[in-house]
């Protein structure tokens, strides 16, 4: 069980490592609409190396850098909810820029890849079958609770407390009096709240 828990992190490992970007490969704009604050935000995204974080302003902006190939990102609004799917993108090399108004509650699935979510206040369901998730969530006091998982890999759960690291099936489940919600899952992988 070991042996088989090590070579799928391997694996994620070896797929994630081929999502790496060059550090100043350019990002160019690929779509941007208004949108209001505290609204929802759906995002189904393919495979690659996605960075969500504030925007300067109540919109969302979407930028592409590294291999781009035929990566599309196709974005609607209705109301305070917003649809985001990016698809197409090439499986080593692509780089994604997602900026959001900083309180969103964020609805998130990856394909695979790294998701790096920076400080958005507002509900967060993440989900990924392999690779690393990164997200900052600020202060423990602003959740009224908390689950994430990983099946093979490692769980920090920073604020909430730690599931161990390393090994198979890792879950955290913690309890606030926030008014915010957090659910992560990931397949095999690195997990991180901070």
């Amino acid at each position: 069980m070991k042996l088989r828990a090590n070579f799928v992190i391997l694996a994620a490992a070896g797929w994630c490592a081929s999502c790496t970007t060059a550090p100043d490969a350019p990002l160019a704009l690929k779509t941007e609409k208004p949108f209001a604050s505290a609204g929802s935000i759906e995002m189904q995204l393919t495979g690659g190396n996605y960075n969500i974080r504030p925007a300067g302003g109540d919109q969302i902006r979407i930028s592409f850098g590294g291999n781009t190939g035929n990566a599309t990102a196709d974005l609607t609004t209705s109301g305070t909810h917003a649809n985001l799917v990016v698809r197409d993108a090439p499986q080593s090399n692509f780089k994604a820029t997602i900026e959001v108004p900083k309180t969103s509650d964020l609805v998130i699935h990856l394909a695979a890849g790294n998701l790096d979510v920076a400080a958005i206040t507002g509900s967060k369901d993440l989900d990924s079958k392999a690779g690393n998730l990164e997200v900052a969530v600020g202060s423990a006091s602003d959740y009224s609770s908390v689950d994430a998982t990983v099946t093979v890999g490692n769980l920090d759960g920073g604020p909430f407390g730690d599931s161990g690291s390393g090994g198979v099936a890792h879950h955290l489940t913690w309890s606030g009096k926030g008014k915010y919600t957090l659910r992560a899952s990931l397949g095999a992988g690195n997990l991180e709240l901070k």
